[in-house]
């Protein structure tokens, strides 16, 4: 039996269709590449839909996918959906308003991300710049266990709340001083992830999941699988993140490029599009 044709590609952003320093243009090797341009020109060939999902503010994912030319974009690890204009919150009811202001607000105003800052001293710290200006989530740094993270909010009445790994910082200027590697974290709304907006996305154009796939570089990134036919990691996610590995091994459909950020997007896209030809 013939596979059907992909007819939609999911791209996170950094350390994925993005190279260091968030840059389109540059490869693992930090040289210039167009690798992830010629991607989006693949897609747009075999006319299949390009769509976004970050752990970015919106505005920023936004401008990314006006760049590419692409209409519908996932903002803040799947809070927010934004498609051919129209915004949609996936936060369940947890949403901006006048009297309790701004989501980020309504989760800075429970006390939340301070209980996670003053329980791990050392280990979690915002992770600034990028933590300013944010509508939904409260941006950390650092490396905890997420699991017991978990359940120090559940236990602390933040059962609404869940903390989200979405991946390994890359840049320098940006690691924590005594950890070997820093993760970035996200405190959002417990209903909100990228599989959900992704899911979302699917229904709202008509998409099954034998219609799409994805592309990422984290642990938030790999729960997309459930909602796809395929689920692509670039190679640099499992190099700098070796527990991706044992991860993915248990989930069908998973598939490492031995290509990094826009290479390993480029391998996945043309594979698939081949396999599917």
């Amino acid at each position: 039996m013939v596979a059907p044709a992909v007819r939609c590609v999911y791209l996170d952003l950094d350390g994925t269709l993005l190279g260091p320093g968030g840059s389109l243009l540059r490869g693992g090797d930090g040289g210039f590449a167009l690798d992830g341009v010629r991607a989006l020109q693949a897609c747009a060939r075999a006319e299949v839909e390009v769509v976004l999902y970050s752990g970015r503010r919106q505005a920023s994912v936004f401008e990314n996918a006006r760049l590419i030319g692409a209409t519908a974009y996932t903002f803040e690890v799947g809070c927010g959906l934004v498609i051919d204009g129209e915004l949609e919150w996936l936060t369940d009811g947890i949403v901006p308003s006048a009297e309790r202001g701004s989501i980020y607000h309504q989760i800075e105003s429970s006390g939340a991300p301070a209980l996670l800052l003053e329980h791990y001293p050392g280990r979690l710290e915002y992770h600034t710049p990028w933590s300013t200006g944010r509508e939904v989530s409260h941006l950390f740094r650092g490396s905890v266990d997420v699991a017991e993270a978990q359940r120090l909010l559940d236990s602390s009445g933040y059962e609404w709340l869940r903390l989200v790994d979405n991946g390994v910082v890359q840049a320098p200027s940006e690691q924590v001083p005594g950890l070997a590697v820093a993760h970035a974290y996200h405190l959002v709304p417990a209903a909100a992830s990228k599989a959900r907006a992704v899911a979302r996305h699917m229904q709202a154009r008509g998409y099954s999941p034998a219609d799409c796939i994805a592309v990422g570089d984290s642990h938030e990134d790999v729960g997309v699988t459930s909602v796809v036919s395929a689920f692509w990691l670039v190679a640099n996610a499992v190099e700098r993140d070796p527990a991706l590995t044992d991860e993915v091994a248990s989930r069908p459909g998973v598939r490492v490029a031995s290509a990094t950020y826009g290479a390993g997007v480029y391998e996945a896209v043309v594979t698939t599009l081949a396999e599917r030809g």
